[in-house]
């Protein structure tokens, strides 16, 4: 109850920013920002709490990016039915990817690479057939309307990011609590363990695997919409599954706000690099990996697990002070 609370406390006061201020500039970033951390908590499911990581979620992104475009272009589908659709089909390949990974026990680098070849196969794909485009990529029709899910005002995108990020959040507070998550963290921390009490890791993964690409999706089919084209590159190339499993890492892996803090903290570290070196190809991944690298160093949970521990010996240091006045 206590972490649907404050979910329900940072929704409304992030609803909120559109109607205090008109500034493109900050719309723009606080969008962008819900955007990564939708990002960073789909990978925190398969990657936080089950301790499979992944390097090819964009795979995931990348299938519900195309589905949106195409049903829309081809078969003239409602965006939001097309939205659901993509959700959909990207967990069915969830469902594919973890069914040919976990049945032959792939885990570990194992696993990162090939969800990583995943990625890169489809990619091929996409450059190759001609229904996405190849290497043109595919545009979406321009309509704005609220039907058509293009608003005229960046306030739209972000009440309809913030919703995915509402719906992301709740499933991380129920693997929190529920017996499906402490299946998934007992998997994490010992999988044999876990086989041996009766848990079936097969099974448990797989389903974590179908939720992760499921949230994917939805992200995918966010940035169409919002940028209203999709090429091979942008749909499966490296950059999505960094900015994920980077953002999940830098906050506090298996947490509920480590995500949320991580990809906030990056989102506004790329911005001040953007602005100090301008359009310096690259600079976001150098500031990534460099990021990542002092995380791992000198906090190996996370900035929300250093900022806990930080505060339980602090507080630990006051009480002993009262007892020995």
């Amino acid at each position: 109850m206590k972490d649907i609370l404050t979910i329900i406390v940072f929704v409304f006061s992030v609803g909120c920013i559109p109607f205090m201020t008109d500034s493109g500039v900050l719309l723009n970033f606080v969008m962008m920002a819900l955007y990564a951390c939708l990002l960073a908590q789909a990978w925190n499911i398969l990657g936080g709490f089950g301790g499979q990581f992944s390097f090819g979620h964009a795979v995931f992104f990348g299938t519900g990016a195309y589905l949106q475009v195409m049903v829309q272009t081809y078969f003239e589908w409602n965006p939001w039915l097309a939205l659901i659709s993509s959700m959909g089909i990207s967990a069915c390949v969830g469902l594919i990817v973890g069914i040919l990974s976990f049945r032959y026990g792939l885990k570990g680098s194992y696993f990162a690479l090939v969800t990583l070849a995943f990625a890169e196969v489809f990619r091929i794909i996409a450059l190759s057939v001609p229904f996405t485009g190849a290497g043109v990529g595919l545009m979406l029709p321009l309509s704005e309307s609220v039907a058509n899910m293009q608003f005229t005002t960046k306030a739209g995108y972000i009440w309809l990011v913030l919703a995915l990020v509402f719906i992301s959040l709740c499933i991380t507070a129920w693997l929190r609590h529920s017996r499906f998550g402490s299946y998934l963290q007992a998997i994490r921390d010992n999988e044999d363990a876990a086989r041996a009490i009766g848990v079936n890791p097969f099974t448990v993964k797989l389903w974590a695997t179908v939720i992760s690409a499921a949230l994917m999706g939805s992200a995918g089919a966010f940035y169409v919409q919002v940028f209203q084209y999709i090429d091979p590159t942008l749909a499966f190339g490296p950059h999505t599954s960094v900015e994920a499993l980077v953002g999940a890492i830098v906050g506090g892996m298996g947490s509920l706000w480590g995500p949320v803090v991580g990809a906030l903290t990056l989102h506004a570290l790329a911005d001040l690099t953007r602005n100090m070196f301008g359009q310096l190809p690259g600079i976001n991944m150098v500031v990534y990996g460099f990021v990542l690298v002092l995380i791992v160093m000198f906090m190996p949970r996370g900035i929300v697990g250093f900022a806990s521990n930080f505060l339980k010996i602090l507080f630990k240091s006051a009480n002993s002070g009262k007892e020995s006045a």
